[in-house]
Parts: structure tokens; sequence; C-alpha cells
């Protein structure tokens, strides 16, 4: 297997310049037998007219190793992020079969000219490949038309997940916990109305900020800098309840959350705005959605209902069992 890691499909900003490296993404991990990765080298000019010229000229090597792979035996292609050098291999390239995986609204992460050029490309590439992969609703209605679509939600490494076999669940401290990134569709405001409603338990946030609070913190609100996936799954086991504070957006509207699994797979209840796939998973067990006209009132209620919520071991087991990546691209039929 071959994977292409993605690379800049936009503009550069001022805010990239000042961005320190997230832990995260730094740690090395042994790849498994039969993987081989490439990391491409590109000019960040790709929403530019000719970009896709100049930077095949980096490329050469690539293709070349593609090729190599295609005369090995019948090979799919799977996009997962709308690029140059995807469409060029998808059109270019003779795979047996071609599929996208649409994780997101990708032009709604661009402005201007980024976000003009992404959503061409990205149309273009849809039009291309013999299946499309959705994981929202939205994205569904967006691409089905006349078009080979299957739904397919986000889901969690299991393997990753802390074992579940034990008698009893480890006690929790009472900890409101988010762990992911906090952008421009995290809603500080939801956050600050939680912690107030109650103000005696910690809210907690761990991930790169790259949105700041728009005021001073609440007391009870500690902000923890972004880790490595294993950290972050075990300071997922000190929380109580499982937060999802993102806005009501065009980007968000598309978004099913991988940390709504990831929660839930480990027990969590979950409190989280109204926003995108969440809005169908509200009559979930654990599930406790807040939307915009949510008061001082019904945040506590939600909260104490979060609270007081307990999840089985065997419902944990079912909810793993449901929503791994085996499970959900084995059923999508795509190999």
């Amino acid at each position: 297997m071959l994977w292409i890691d993605p690379y800049p499909t936009r503009l550069p900003s001022w805010s990239d310049f000042g961005r320190r490296s997230d832990p995260s993404s730094s740690t090395r991990e042994v790849l498994p037998d039969g993987l081989t990765v490439i990391k491409p080298r590109a000019l960040p000019i790709e929403p530019l007219p000719g970009s896709g010229v100049v930077n095949r000229m980096l490329w050469a090597e690539i293709f070349q190793t593609v090729n190599n792979v295609l005369s090995a035996g019948p090979t799919i292609i799977g996009i997962g992020k709308p690029s140059e050098l995807a469409l060029q291999l998808l059109t270019s390239c003779g795979f047996e079969r071609s599929f996208y995986d649409a994780m997101d609204d990708f032009p709604a992460f661009y402005s201007g000219l980024s976000q003009v050029a992404m959503a061409k490309r990205e149309s273009k590439i849809v039009d291309g490949v013999s299946k499309v992969l959705v994981s929202s609703t939205e994205l569904l209605s967006r691409w089905s038309n006349g078009r080979n679509v299957t739904l397919a939600w986000n889901a969690c490494d299991i393997q990753m997940l802390p074992s579940i076999n034990e008698p009893e669940m480890p006690k929790r401290e009472e900890v409101l916990g988010y762990v992911g990134t906090i952008g421009q569709w995290f809603d500080w405001e939801l956050v600050f109305a939680i912690a107030r409603a109650k103000p005696s338990m910690q809210v907690r946030l761990i991930g790169p900020v790259f949105c700041p609070p728009p005021a001073n913190l609440p007391v009870n609100v500690e902000i923890l800098p972004p880790c490595a996936h294993a950290s972050a799954i075990a300071a997922m086991q000190a929380f109580s309840v499982g937060v999802i504070p993102f806005k009501q957006t065009r980007l968000t509207k598309s978004v099913d959350p991988i940390k709504y699994y990831e929660y839930r797979a480990m027990g969590l209840p979950v409190i989280s705005s109204s926003f995108g796939e969440m809005c169908f998973h509200q009559n979930d067990p654990g599930v406790f959605l807040l939307d915009q006209a949510a008061n001082v009132d019904k945040i506590s209620s939600a909260i104490g209902a979060a609270l007081a919520y307990q999840t089985a071991m065997n419902e944990i087991q079912d909810f793993r069992k449901h929503n791994s990546w085996e499970a959900r691209f084995g059923a999508t039929d795509l190999f």
C-alpha cells in the first residue's frame, strides 16, 4: 500500500509563520508492514493558475513510484483531500477503481482565491472517481446527484482505546473535557456559559489554540497544550463528560466529529452544541444537545443529566463493535 501525505493547498497567511509544531504530529510511529509513506514537495502556490505545471516538476519520483505500483497489478486510488497532485494522478494513471473520501466541506476551511480553487478541484475529483464516500448527511445531499455516493460516518480507532474488560470502570474526576483543535469553529461563548452554569466543576480543554478566548477565562476553565493521541486518550479517562462546543457555521454543517465516537467508545456521556451530524445523534444514548437558545437553566439541566447517565459495559462494547474503522469501511463495499 502506498500513502501520499497531503501538502499545503492554499496560499500561505501571516498566521502560518507564527505557528509552532504540534507535538501530536511529531511523534514517530512504526509503520505497518507493506505500507510506504511519501511526503510530497510542493510550492504553496496551488490556487494560482499553472501551479500544477510548476509543482509537477517536483513530483516526478511520485509518478514513477505510482506507476511501479500499477505495474504490479490492479490498483485502487483513494483520495482523502482534494489537491492538484491527487487530480493529476487520478486522470493520468490507469487505476482499476477510484474513490474520494469527503470528510469535510474542504472549501469552507479557506477564503478568497484558495476557496474558489479548492471548490473547483474537489468538483473535478468527485466527477472523476468511481465512488464517493461522505461522512455527513449534508455532504450526502451535496454530492449525491447522479453519482455513486455512500454515507459512511466517522468512527474511531478501537485499538487505541483502553480495555473495558475490568469488572469496574475507572473512577472519573468531576471534569467536563474537550480534546481537539480550538479553531474558528470553536464556540467560546458556549464554553463560558457551561463554566458559569457549573462553577464547581472544572472545564478542561486540551489542544492547539488557533482561536484564543475573547475574554478572560472563568476560574474553572483550564487550557492544556496539545499532546500525542495516546496521551489524549489517557486524558479523556479522567473526564466525567465529553464536550463538543462548536458553532453553527457552513463548515460545521458538514461535520461528523470523530471525538463524539471516541467519547462514547470510552463510556463518556456527551454534551454538544447542535451542529452538523450531531443533530442526527441527538437521540443516541448518552448524548445531550444544547441549541443556540440554551440558557443557564437548560445548560445546568443538560450537565446534570449527563453526569447522572451511566453507560453500561455492554453498551460500550456494542458501540465499539459498530463504530470501529474496520466496521465502517467494511460496510462501504469499497474492496
